[in-house]
């Protein structure tokens, strides 16, 4: 699979390629903090496969939690992008940013249900995950 994608004020842009490891919507307190409130839905893709294209992305890492993630965003719009989990040889690819979301094809599973709420919606024929799946 290969796609592109950017910030919403097109300044920052990326190319991805490469096998999903995982499709899926979480709905963890970190990501409704970053949607606004929703799920965060994304795509696992290999970080060898991935590269800025144009301009360059923040990064933030929280520094009072063990194990933090950074995630990475346009300076200027705000866009979040990506997310890089530490040892980990993945990148989480933010749906939103795709030029086509539809290549997407949807989630495979729901992830952090423990912190879902009441307002957000799952198929019921989706797996659900109170926390990440082994």
């Amino acid at each position: 699979m290969e796609f592109e994608g950017g910030c919403y004020c097109k300044r920052v842009r990326y190319r991805a390629e490469g096998e999903p490891a995982m499709r899926a919507q979480c709905h963890c307190r970190e990501c409704q903090y970053i949607t606004g409130g929703g799920p965060n839905f994304f795509m696992m893709m290999p970080a060898d496969g991935f590269t800025y294209t144009r301009g360059e992305a923040k990064g933030f890492t929280r520094d009072d939690i063990e194990r933090p993630v950074t995630r990475e965003f346009c300076p200027d719009c705000g866009t979040h992008l990506v997310t890089r989990v530490p040892g980990f040889p993945v990148l989480v690819v933010k749906v939103g940013g795709m030029d086509d979301p539809s290549q997407f094809g949807g989630p495979q599973a729901a992830i952090f249900t423990c912190d879902m709420q009441p307002f957000h919606e799952i198929g019921d024929d989706m797996p659900r995950h109170e926390r990440m799946p082994g």
